[in-house]
């Protein structure tokens, strides 16, 4: 099992920076490949960018390509995803999910690759 709580959502305006925390909770967390992902109202859930057990691979969408930047911390148990030039597009809730996977390069680009789910955190862009 695994328990995925994000934070550090808010509003910006355009250009700015945000930095989005996932905290894990688990004992197979460093087992897990880790992802961002973004629902928009009226929109189905994206992925955003997602990373391998070690961090040593990570993919990001072409839409946040250049300005996210995923990582994670697996003595801290977390991940995070740092918001670089927002633009208004970029508003939705942002949501982390752990994938189980068996091989410590693999990252994980499908919602239904993903196995938990956190509550997510809101990202409102205004211009």
């Amino acid at each position: 099992q695994a328990q995925l709580v994000e934070s550090g959502g808010g509003l910006v305006q355009a250009g700015g920076s945000l930095r989005l925390s996932c905290a894990a909770s688990g004992r197979t967390f460093s087992t897990y490949a880790m992802g961002w992902f973004r629902q928009a109202p009226g929109k189905e859930r994206e992925f955003v960018a997602g990373i391998s057990w070690s961090g040593g691979s990570t993919h990001s969408a072409d839409s946040v390509k250049g300005r996210f930047t995923i990582s994670r911390d697996n003595a801290k148990n977390t991940v995070s995803l740092q918001m670089n030039n927002l633009k208004p597009e970029d508003t939705a809730v942002y949501y982390c999910a752990a994938a189980q996977v068996r091989h410590s390069f693999v990252v994980v680009k499908t919602t239904t690759g993903y196995d938990y789910w956190g509550q997510g955190t809101q990202v409102t862009v205004s211009s």
